[in-house]
């Protein structure tokens, strides 16, 4: 893996983007890309490298569109450079939250209208084709792939592609946004005076649903905190038909992340411990489904 880093510093470093030296320092939490912090005569920058992922549908094209459209929304760090496999981002000097603060009461305050944002206005600054980000669609794509490639997990997968059927009927017709769709507590940045939104692989049209959905179960929300959540993102008052959509979707959520993980152990060259991230997601998800199935 060491080798692929220095492989790719040296391709980063030898842009003719830069205006003269650079140092670069790998920056740690990337489990898609490498990424890395860059110096070039005393200003900063973020370099991640990625070639398209078939496997997990990302789409370079896709991501420099959203990244544009989310930095003209001012949302997301100013697209600077980008060539194929590469994409240099302007450096915001703010910590990633951890999943104890975005859970935290007066933080989903502020991270609400952030991803209020997202959906509403970044739409209006997309240019060029984007894709649609269908959870149910990448479930069955996983499981797919998963059968033919042998996953070890593939004993298991008829029984939760079966539970994904079920899913997908009980969230029904959606209101479609645009979503980021990784909502990670790592994927914002605290700047202190605002927040920023990072990281838009797998960005794409959407239920708002599900970046809802990911944002509780990535950063274990309470029942009480996912109702406020709710109310608070739709501004009325929760109705149990909206709860059990809602449901459905966190649960397609976790299901997602998993199988995103099984994936992952088969292709991925990041140094990351796949198998035990499965494991707990698997664990989350199982939990999020049998409390949907007593709505």
């Amino acid at each position: 893996m060491s080798g692929v880093r220095s492989e790719l510093e040296a391709r980063i470093a030898a842009l003719g983007f830069w205006d003269g030296p650079v140092t670069l320092q790998s920056l740690s939490g990337g489990i898609t890309n490498h990424n890395f912090l860059v110096d070039c005569a005393g200003r900063k920058f973020v370099a991640r490298a990625g070639d398209d992922i078939p496997e997990h549908q990302v789409m370079r094209f896709n991501e420099l569109t959203a990244s544009r459209a989310a930095a003209a929304a001012g949302l997301s760090p100013a697209v600077v450079h980008a060539e194929p496999g590469i994409l240099i981002l302007d450096y915001i000097d703010a910590p990633a939250l951890g999943p104890e603060q975005v859970r935290a009461p007066e933080m989903v305050k502020r991270i609400l209208p952030l991803i209020r944002r997202c959906h509403r206005e970044v739409p209006n600054c997309l240019r060029g084709p984007v894709v649609m980000f269908w959870v149910f669609h990448v479930l069955r794509d996983y499981t797919g792939r998963l059968l033919e490639e042998g996953s070890r997990h593939a004993a298991r997968l008829p029984e939760l592609q079966a539970e994904a059927a079920l899913l997908e009927e009980a969230v029904g017709p959606i209101e479609v946004v645009f979503g980021h769709n990784d909502l990670l507590a790592a994927n914002f940045l605290d700047a202190g005076d605002r927040l920023w939104l990072i990281d838009w692989d797998y960005a794409g049209f959407n239920s708002p649903l599900f970046d809802l959905g990911g944002l509780a179960s990535n950063n274990e929300f309470s029942e009480a905190a996912e109702r406020e959540m709710l109310e608070s993102y739709f501004e009325t008052p929760l109705t149990d038909a909206l709860w059990r959509r809602y449901a459905a979707m966190k649960c397609a959520s976790l299901l997602r992340e998993t199988q995103w993980s099984m994936i992952s152990e088969i292709h991925s060259e990041v140094d990351f411990d796949y198998a035990a991230y499965t494991a707990e997601n698997l664990a989350r998800y199982e939990r999020a489904f049998a409390d949907f199935k007593t709505l």
